[in-house]
């Protein structure tokens, strides 16, 4: 059950504000009955109507991808560049990225068109946990790495403690691959503390979303959440 002026801006009519104004207004009605009280809940199986015109209650869908080096985190982009719903052209829920992931990292993407469950993953007071691997420039040193667990200012906040592991350290080519996970999701907050501690990023991919992996998927393939992955995801977010 969801609120009714939820379900009437879910379905694309007017925003969740106007709805409002149109269930104050008596030009809704559910199941044939004028509505105006804005507390009104409803199901999948109730009616709704907007001005005498049925509605169209759009079903739920949660998806794991992919996404891709390259591609833009968002359902549009003014410059013409590729964006990841371009690979669910046959879905017909419209759905938007939970969160993102830069346009040259590549990795596990949600997506989903429940504002809801969106929400809830990235509210900055819920802690999932996501996993990053990144190379790096320079040969990495445990003691450099360690003001990452306490948190550290950069560009006038502080993150949250992160924890880390150096996976390798490559002589020749002057670079490091280091694993990081954070529960945070602010714009380039991995580059800009791998940055912080002197080791830029050269390659980024998030290998892991809570307890979700990239397991059986390729670069732009995705897959269905099951009913548990998604109970699991917002089990954690609280």
């Amino acid at each position: 059950m969801e609120r009714l002026q939820k379900v009437i801006a879910h379905a694309g009519v007017t925003s969740r504000r106007k709805a409002e104004e149109y269930i104050v207004n008596g030009r809704v009605k559910v199941n044939g009955k004028i509505v105006k009280e804005l507390g009104t809940q409803v199901g999948k199986n109730d009616q709704v109507e907007v001005d005498n015109v049925p509605i169209y209650q759009e079903e739920y869908g949660y998806y794991l991808f992919y996404k891709p080096k390259g591609v833009i985190s968002a359902v549009s982009d003014d410059k013409g560049r590729k964006v990841v719903t371009d690979y669910f052209t046959h879905i017909k829920e419209r759905i938007y990225p939970v969160g993102r992931l830069d346009y040259d990292t590549s990795g596990l993407l949600l997506l989903t068109n429940d504002g809801t469950f969106s929400q809830k993953l990235t509210h900055p007071s819920h802690e999932v946990d996501k996993v990053y691997v990144a190379k790096v420039k320079g040969l990495a040193k445990k003691h450099d790495l360690l003001p990452l667990t306490k948190g550290m200012k950069i560009e006038g906040y502080k993150t949250a403690p992160a924890s880390f592991q150096i996976i390798s350290v490559d002589l020749k080519t002057n670079t490091s691959i280091i694993e990081l996970t954070i529960h945070e999701g602010r714009n380039h907050q991995v580059k800009k503390m791998l940055q912080a501690v002197g080791y830029p990023v050269q390659k980024l991919k998030r290998e892991k979303y809570g307890d979700l992996t990239l397991k059986g998927l390729r670069p732009g393939e995705y897959r269905n959440l099951n009913k548990k992955e998604i109970s699991s995801l917002l089990n954690q977010a609280k």
